[in-house]
């Protein structure tokens, strides 16, 4: 048997392939031009004007300008770039006025000269041209969240067309020619910002709020790809967003027992999952602070499953050691002799994203007794009857109203029959831009009080795809601008839904692009 194999840092082996500062040679079709992810621990090749930067951590290493009383600019790359996006995660931390902005830089002539993609204190995104140092604005969007969430910005200048996208949607466009080259670079405002895994590359970004990416990452490549988006990005109960076991050590395992160790190891620490792993039938338990990876596209667990959550009990509270920040990504689920993925007893801040799973006992992905501030995205689940559950009884009011906050987007819910997902008590559980395809009993069920907001979605051949009234008590639920295609059926849905907006800021993509997105971008990289 192997011992754990610990890695210095996760994204080492990407770090690696892409040095700060230095033109790639890349095939023509996809030039990776520059990034950086800070995990060196500095900001070499990158020119500051204004401002106080440094290195910090936040969750991973970043780079983050902490005054808030100028502006303050950081450049990068060659002046001769020219068409090319540069995409990065943004953190605004504290905004001086509704005004004021953090965000990217395209073709900068200088720090007074450049084009910019930034979000505002207001809870716009703006693109702009800055030319003297002053700012005029070529377009603005609404979109939600104000500070504290890592948001995605990617801007790309093609030609004079330059197009602004906020977590891999599109939202700005616009036709400018003042500048035709120039160097990348990060932009505040009167603003205090984090930034991170800053990528300059000739592609253009791929769709979809999570940011999947247009081709897998590296061969033995073990990090978090994108960031959390929906409830899971939310600062509440003492957790702002969901990092999992960023800034802790990284561990490979390849058998069971290593698995079994590792993800009941206090503290932060990504787990890297290395092929299939069979374990003993029954349910493990994962503590607070895990990423847990499946390295490549053939990594996966048999047999067993995931349970997070502290043991069973009656408490209505939320306990302080709740277990809370767990990533579950690119993995593929089989067999499991209970549900293969089990989030209990107030857990919160979980991300399940792009994962496989089908042909379990119980359920593929189950969240109950008060948790809450749940992300369930990109994932594809077949081959299997139950599919997903939350709230797992009509008698369990106690811990469950007023929790159960719960995203669901851009999954696949390939031909599983019932629970996509069955819904209990929650408030508001966002279901939006899925793909749910010949579900025969129902679609999304919304039971027992809940409210539930389904909206964006692609229903084919569902026979009913949202009901309030399958099974018990009733629930409520708003459905809105889904498409309903082939023989699918029509809402049953009735009463109030209180807005995800008032959570989070996200932007939908056409329903009519929905089956292609997600069939194209769902499951294992």
């Amino acid at each position: 048997m192997r011992r754990i194999r610990w890695i210095a840092t996760a994204g080492a082996v990407a770090a690696a392939a892409v040095v700060a500062g230095m033109v790639a040679t890349g095939p023509a079709y996809a030039e990776t031009l520059f990034g950086d992810d800070f995990n060196d621990g500095n900001a070499t090749g990158w020119s500051r004007n204004g401002g106080s930067w440094s290195v910090v951590t936040d969750g991973s290493p970043a780079y983050r300008q902490s005054s808030t009383s100028s502006n303050a600019r950081a450049l990068a790359g060659n002046t001769a770039w020219t068409d090319y996006t540069v995409q990065a995660r943004v953190r605004p931390i504290a905004y001086a006025g509704a005004d004021r902005t953090a965000g990217i830089a395209a073709r900068a002539q200088s720090t007074s000269q450049y084009y910019a993609l930034v979000l505002t204190g207001s809870g716009t995104a703006q693109l702009q041209r800055v030319s003297g140092g002053t700012a005029t604005a070529l377009g603005t969007a609404a979109v939600g969240g104000t500070t504290g969430a890592w948001r995605v910005l990617a801007l790309r200048a093609q030609g004079s067309t330059l197009t602004g996208y906020v977590d891999g949607t599109a939202v700005l466009q616009a036709t400018d020619s003042a500048f035709g080259s120039g160097r990348i670079g990060l932009v505040t405002g009167y603003t205090s910002a984090s930034y991170d895994d800053v990528v300059v590359d000739t592609t253009a970004p791929g769709p979809g709020p999570s940011v999947t990416p247009t081709t897998p990452p590296p061969p033995g490549d073990c990090r978090v790809t994108g960031s959390a988006t929906g409830f899971a990005s939310v600062n509440a109960w003492g957790q702002s967003g969901t990092t999992g076991g960023a800034g802790g050590p990284v561990v490979a395992v390849d058998t069971a027992a290593e698995l079994i160790s590792a993800i009941a190891t206090p503290g932060p620490l990504t787990v890297c999952v290395n092929g299939t792993i069979t374990l003993p039938a029954g349910m493990y338990d994962v503590t607070s602070d895990k990423s847990i990876i499946g390295v490549g596209s053939n990594a996966g667990i048999t047999g067993g499953g995931f349970n997070i959550g502290l043991p069973v009990s009656s408490v209505t509270t939320p306990p302080a050691d709740a277990v809370h920040n767990v990533i579950i990504q690119n993995l593929t689920f089989r067999g499991a002799s209970d549900d293969s993925i089990n989030v209990q007893m107030f857990s919160h801040h979980i991300w399940i994203d792009h994962n496989d799973l089908a042909q379990g006992y119980d359920g593929l992905i189950d969240v109950k007794r008060g948790s809450s501030y749940v992300t369930v995205s990109w994932n594809h689940t077949h081959h299997h009857t139950k599919n997903m559950l939350l709230g797992h009884d009509d008698s369990n009011g106690a811990q469950d109203t007023g929790r159960l906050k719960v995203t669901y987007h851009h999954n696949w819910f390939d031909a599983t029959p019932q629970r996509n997902p069955r819904v209990r008590f929650g408030e508001p559980v966002h279901v939006y831009n899925n793909y749910f395809f010949y579900n025969t009993d129902t679609g999304v069920a919304c039971q027992n009080n809940a409210g539930c907001l389904v909206e964006g979605n692609y229903f084919e051949n569902v026979e009913e795809p949202v009901t309030n009234t399958y099974a018990g008590p009733a629930g409520r639920c708003v459905a809105r601008n889904n498409v309903f295609a082939g023989e699918s059926g029509t809402p049953e849905c009735s009463g109030t839904v209180q807005e995800a907006s008032a959570y989070y800021g996200y932007t939908l993509d056409d329903p009519n692009t929905v089956k292609s997105i997600v069939t194209s971008g769902a499951g294992v990289f």
